[in-house]
């Protein structure tokens, strides 16, 4: 079981309460440790404008703790080259792996495709956590204000409601375009919204995937 974590600045936003990165940490961690009680060895790569932690996977209890302490330790910073990355991680992890892919997925989806595909032509199981918070969801914002690129890229002053109905078109575009790519590359996809409780999220994974078992 290999965990990526998309530690990029964006993963540092949260409107209510705990932020993508916080949430990613519960998701990632729980699963690391979920893996390990049935035997599975447990990587983790933590990933940003390249992979900035590589803990390779190992079986062991003392490994776990480690996998949690980088888990706990890394912040999120930097652009997101999460493509290249994910290109990377094709090549390099050489044993057949579960990879599970922890991320606001803040990449144009065609993009995507071409990452997932190699994933799967390399043998690999693959799963998706897509966060996102509910205000991107939304867009409810009410007054005039600057929004940051926490990237690094420009901010930008707007008046929300004479933008709100390009941002939502542009929303569903992307969504729909994910949407469509994940089922094209039979990815084990999964959109959250992060007010939402996350062992439910994980029971829905875990349900799911003991079903699709059962069906093969």
């Amino acid at each position: 079981c290999c965990l990526v974590l998309d530690t990029s600045g964006s993963m540092d936003f949260g409107s209510d309460g705990a932020t993508k990165m916080e949430y990613a940490r519960r998701i990632a961690g729980t699963l690391g440790y979920l893996a390990a009680q049935q035997g599975d060895a447990v990587g983790l790569f933590c990933v940003a404008d390249g992979v900035i932690q590589n803990v390779p996977p190992r079986r062991n209890p003392a490994h776990l703790v480690h996998v949690f302490d980088v888990l706990d330790k890394t912040l999120p910073d930097g652009r997101t080259r999460l493509v290249p990355v994910l290109h990377e991680l094709a090549e390099t992890i050489e044993q057949r792996a579960l990879i599970v892919i922890v991320s606001d997925l803040f990449v144009e989806p065609e993009q995507l495709r071409g990452c997932f595909e190699h994933l799967r032509f390399r043998k690999h199981d693959v799963a998706a956590f897509h966060l996102l918070d509910p205000r991107e969801l939304g867009f409810d914002f009410y007054r005039p204000m600057r929004f940051l690129d926490m990237e690094g890229g420009p901010s930008l002053f707007a008046e929300p409601t004479e933008i709100a109905d390009r941002y939502h078109k542009a929303l569903e575009l992307y969504l729909d375009g994910i949407r469509r790519i994940v089922l094209e590359s039979a990815i084990d996809y999964h959109r959250v919204s992060i007010d939402e409780d996350y062992e439910k999220v994980l029971m829905r994974f875990l349900v799911g995937r003991t079903r699709a078992r059962g069906v093969r």
